[in-house]
């Protein structure tokens, strides 16, 4: 269900657009349904300075990509790689799961309502975990 909240997420473009400065990158594509995203990350003193992206992709993969950039910056990289696998893990029917804090405002987004599109919310996270490997 794309929601005024998902909407908000999707149109910050901030981050959007590569500079091919980077000191990772990343790219992945959901299988089930072609979603693309390519990310590159800079680090600086072992924490995400930067996160940007492209994607060509549905508005629920574009908002998760677009949310995530905003609240992995300053992150310590073994924290961001725990936060990341405990979103990953969120019980979608589980009412009373408590998000991390860094990633409360993916209670818009992964619920039962988008349960069956959990996959294109996930790509971005799957992009950061694969590109931080």
């Amino acid at each position: 269900m794309i929601t005024d909240e998902i909407i908000k997420f999707a149109s910050n473009t901030s981050n959007v657009g590569l500079t091919n400065k980077y000191t990772f990158k990343s790219i992945k594509k959901n299988s089930m349904c072609g979603d693309l995203i390519k990310i590159e990350l800079i680090l600086k003193n072992s924490k995400i300075n930067s996160m940007k992206y492209e994607t060509e992709s549905c508005i629920l993969c574009e908002a998760s990509a677009s949310l995530l950039s905003k609240r992995i910056k300053n992150l310590p990289i073994k924290i961001l790689k725990e936060e990341l696998k405990q979103l990953k893990n969120t019980p979608v029917n589980d009412l009373n799961f408590i998000f991390p804090k860094k990633f409360k405002e993916f209670k818009f987004l992964i619920n039962k309502n988008n349960s069956s599109r959990l996959n294109c919310i996930f790509l971005p996270i799957d992009a950061v975990l694969k590109a931080l490997k």
